[in-house]
C-alpha cells in the first residue's frame, strides 16, 4: 500500500510555525506533496529525513509554488508541464515511479470578478492535454489544489457562490471533462453522497467554525487503477493553514 497526502499549506514558512512537521512525522506518508509553499530556493531548510525533495517555485516571489516528498526516489521528475505560458509560476510537479505518475498541482485562481478565467480555461485545456499525454503510458495520480468545488454537494453555501471564483459553470464544466476523460474524484468513489466535508475555509467570518467550507482539495487517478484505491481521507482535525491535508491509499 502507498499512502500519499496533498496539502496546500498556504506559505510554508508559517505552516511551519503552525505543527507542519508533527503533522508530517506522525502521519508518515511514502509521498507528500504540498501547493502555496510561497517560498524561493533557498528560503527555508525542511529537515525530512528519508525523504527526497523535489521543489518548483514561481518567478514571483512569496507566490504559488508546490513541492514533492518521496521516500522512494522517482525514476524522473519534471517541473510544470512543458509549456512556457504556463510554466513560470511554479504549479506542477510530476514523478515517474514505475508503476504510476504522481502530479502535484496547484491550479491558477479565476480571483476576484473573475479576471483570470479566461486563462484559467487555457490552463485547464493545456494541463488536461498534460495528463491524457501521462495516462497514455502509466496510470496517473493527481493531487493538489484544484480551485473548483466540483457539485453543490463540493460547498456549504452553492447558491450563493454560482458566479464566483471556485464555482463558475466553466471552472466546473472542465471538472467535469477531466472526469469524463477517464480518471477519478478518488473520494467521491468511496463518499458519493457525503455532505459537510470540506477541505478549505475563508480565514473570514469564522468559516472554519461554522464549517462553512469548500472541497477543493483532490487526488484524481486514472480509471485504469479504481480497483486499486482503497481509502480516501480529508483530514478536517488538521490546522496550520486555511486548507486541510487530504489523503489517499492506494494498493500500487
Amino acid at each position: 500500500m502507498k499512502k500519499l497526502i496533498s496539502w496546500n499549506v498556504n506559505g510554508l514558512r508559517a505552516c511551519v510555525g503552525k505543527g507542519f512537521l508533527d503533522f508530517f512525522r506522525e502521519i508518515d506518508a511514502d509521498i507528500f506533496c504540498i501547493q502555496e509553499s510561497k517560498l524561493q530556493e533557498g528560503q527555508i531548510d525542511l529537515d525530512l529525513p528519508g525523504y527526497h525533495q523535489y521543489w518548483n517555485y514561481a518567478e514571483k516571489k512569496g507566490y504559488s509554488g508546490t513541492a514533492m516528498f518521496c521516500k522512494q526516489e522517482p525514476l524522473a521528475v519534471t517541473l510544470g508541464i512543458g509549456a512556457e505560458e504556463h510554466d513560470r509560476e511554479g504549479r506542477v510537479i510530476t514523478a515517474e515511479f514505475e508503476d504510476f505518475f504522481a502530479v502535484t498541482c496547484y491550479t491558477p485562481n479565476s480571483q476576484n470578478e473573475l479576471r483570470r478565467l479566461d486563462y484559467r480555461m487555457e490552463w485547464e485545456d493545456a494541463f488536461l492535454a498534460y495528463l491524457k499525454g501521462l495516462d497514455a503510458k502509466k496510470p496517473v495520480i493527481l493531487c493538489g489544489d484544484l480551485n473548483v468545488a466540483h457539485n453543490e454537494i463540493d460547498l456549504k453555501n452553492p447558491k450563493t457562490n454560482r458566479k464566483n471564483a471556485g464555482f463558475t459553470d466553466e471552472e466546473r464544466g472542465k471538472m467535469t471533462a477531466l472526469l469524463g476523460s477517464g480518471f477519478t474524484d478518488t473520494y467521491r468513489y468511496f463518499y458519493p453522497d457525503l455532505e459537510g466535508v470540506y477541505s478549505w475555509w475563508s480565514y473570514r467570518f469564522r468559516a472554519r467554525e461554522k464549517n462553512a467550507g469548500w472541497r477543493i482539495d483532490y487526488f484524481i487517478t486514472s480509471a485504469s487503477i479504481d480497483d486499486k484505491l482503497l481509502d480516501a481521507k480529508i483530514h478536517t482535525e488538521v490546522f496550520g493553514s486555511d486548507h486541510c491535508p487530504v489523503e489517499l491509499d492506494v494498493a500500487l
